[in-house]
C-alpha cells in the first residue's frame, strides 16, 4: 500500500428499495419511500457515505489556452529529411559496432598496414591511388619494426589533394619517418616546388631517400636532420614568414604546440596546417597526469577549438587529423 493514500471504509450493504425491503408498486409508495429515504428511517441502515477524496492542491497558474498545434507542425519535406537522418545514424552505429577500425579509433595507433578489416579494404580498393613507387616504399616501410609510425596511405593521399587544390609551391614537413608522405607531396609538386623534410633521425629516411630519386622528385625534397625547431626558427629568421603554403606536423607530440605556432608564422594566409594524431588512439579523452604526450595533444585540440586566428576540421581519419586553414 503506499503512504498518503486514503484508506477507504468497509463496502456497506445497499439500503432496501422501501421501508419495508419490499419494492413498492403504487405512486403513493413510491413517495412515501422517497420521504423515508430522506428523513432516515429506524428500520434501515443509513445508507454509507461516500470516502471523502484527498484534498486537491492548487494547480499552479497557466495561462489561458491558445490556439491547439497540430500533431505534426513540420512541412513534408523537413519530416521525410529528419527520418532519412535517423536512419543514417542508425546504419552507421550499426556499421561502427561491426567494423571498429573504420568507425571509431583504431586501437593500434595509426598502422593500417596488413589489416583485413573487408570494410577497410574496400575503401582502398575504390579510393587509392597510389603511385607505383609509393607502393613499393609502402612495403618496404611494413616491414620495419616501427610500421605503424607512417601515415596511413589514404592520408597521404588527402594531403597530396591538398597541396595539389591549393597549387602549393612550398611545403613544410615535420617528421618524415621513411619519407611515405614526403613522397606523395613531392610528387604532386609542381618541378620548382620543394618540401622542407625535417627529422633528426636519418636511418628512417635511407629507407626512402632512393625511391625519392627513382620517382624522379629527389630535387624537390630538401631533408633537414636536426631538431625541427631549430629549423623553424632558421626560416623565420630568413625572412619566410608567410611565403609557405602547406604544413604537416607529424612529430613528437611534446613540442606539438610549438611547431604550430611556429609553422602558423610561416604560412600564408589560406594556407592549411595538418595536425596528425589528434586522436592519439582513443587516450585524449581521459588524459592521464603522468602522460605528457596525450596532455599536450588534447591541450592543443582545446586550443584549436578557440583559436580565432584559424578555421579547423578535425577528421577521424588514420589515428585523426586536423586540418587547419589560417584566417
Amino acid at each position: 500500500m503506499s503512504r498518503g493514500m486514503p484508506i477507504l471504509p468497509p463496502a456497506q450493504p445497499r439500503a432496501p428499495r422501501g421501508a419495508g425491503g419490499v419494492k413498492p408498486t403504487t405512486t403513493n409508495q413510491r413517495a412515501a419511500a422517497k420521504r423515508t429515504r430522506r428523513a432516515g428511517s429506524p428500520d434501515a441502515p443509513p445508507r454509507p457515505r461516500p470516502a471523502q477524496a484527498a484534498p486537491r492542491r492548487s494547480a499552479p497558474h497557466r495561462a489561458p489556452p491558445g490556439p491547439e498545434m497540430p500533431l505534426f507542425s513540420v512541412s513534408k519535406e523537413v519530416a521525410v529529411g529528419t527520418a532519412m537522418l535517423g536512419v543514417a545514424f542508425a546504419t552507421g552505429m550499426l556499421a561502427g559496432k561491426k567494423y571498429p577500425l573504420v568507425f571509431g579509433t583504431p586501437k593500434s595507433s595509426k598502422s593500417i598496414i596488413g589489416k583485413s578489416n573487408p570494410l577497410w579494404q574496400y575503401i582502398l580498393d575504390h579510393s587509392l591511388r597510389e603511385h607505383p613507387i609509393l607502393k613499393k616504399l609502402r612495403l618496404l616501410t611494413a616491414d620495419h619494426p616501427w610500421s605503424k609510425m607512417m601515415v596511413s596511405c589514404d592520408q597521404a593521399q588527402l594531403m597530396a589533394n591538398l597541396v595539389k587544390l591549393i597549387k602549393a609551391k612550398k611545403v613544410i614537413e615535420i617528421g618524415v619517418f621513411t619519407g611515405y608522405n614526403t613522397l606523395n607531396m613531392a610528387l604532386v609538386l609542381p618541378d620548382n616546388g620543394r618540401v622542407i623534410a625535417c627529422d633528426i633521425n636519418e636511418d628512417y629516411v635511407k629507407i626512402g631517400k632512393p625511391l625519392w630519386k627513382e620517382a624522379g622528385v629527389e630535387h624537390k625534397i630538401d631533408l633537414r636532420i636536426k631538431p625541427a625547431i631549430q629549423t623553424l626558427d632558421e626560416l623565420l629568421a630568413s625572412g619566410e614568414a608567410e611565403t609557405f603554403d602547406f604544413a604537416f606536423i607529424d612529430a613528437d607530440k611534446e613540442s606539438c604546440n610549438e611547431y604550430y605556432e611556429k609553422c602558423l608564422r610561416l604560412i600564408k594566409k589560406g594556407g592549411i596546417i595538418a595536425i596528425d594524431n589528434v586522436l592519439w588512439s582513443g587516450r585524449v579523452l581521459k588524459p592521464r597526469k603522468d602522460d605528457l604526450a596525450t596532455q599536450s595533444i588534447h591541450h592543443l585540440n582545446e586550443k584549436l577549438h578557440r583559436d580565432a586566428r584559424v578555421n579547423i576540421s578535425m577528421l577521424p581519419m588514420g589515428d585523426g587529423v586536423t586540418l587547419v586553414f589560417k584566417l
